[in-house]
């Protein structure tokens, strides 16, 4: 009985530093690093930052940034009955589009990403 006792609290033991360790290791990625609103989609963080005058688009993949350099976005703002349609184009290490948007609390958006073989759609609404 001492030996199944034994067993068991190291298997529990094992689980727990295994459980513990991949939450570490996911739990930094979804935290904005730019101040914006962060969203995953398959193993990719997408961190949107919108302003008044500026709309940016943050990717990173398991918490490294992503080259973004060939990539494409197209920002659909939607708020109330106005809808307005925005391309991002790379500006460093991020995508990223100048002008007057529509930003408000509420404001729902969908970012359609294409990064060189894989596409993506990532939605925020912003607080």
């Amino acid at each position: 009985m001492k030996l199944i006792s034994t067993t068991f609290a190291l298997m529990l033991m094992a689980s727990g530093v295994v459980f513990a360790a991949d939450k570490h290791d996911h739990g930094h990625e979804d935290k904005p690093l730019h101040g914006g609103l962060v969203t995953e989609i398959k193993d990719m963080d997408y961190e949107l930052v919108a302003k008044p005058d500026v709309l940016q688009l943050y990717v990173r993949d398991h918490g490294k940034p992503v080259d973004v350099s060939r990539a494409t976005a197209k920002i659909t703002l939607l708020s109330g009955s106005d809808k307005q349609e925005i391309d991002l184009k790379p500006s460093g290490d991020k995508l990223e589009a100048k002008g007057s948007f529509k930003v408000a609390p509420g404001t729902k958006v969908v970012a359609q990403v294409n990064l060189a073989s894989k596409a993506a759609t990532a939605r925020f609404v912003l607080k």
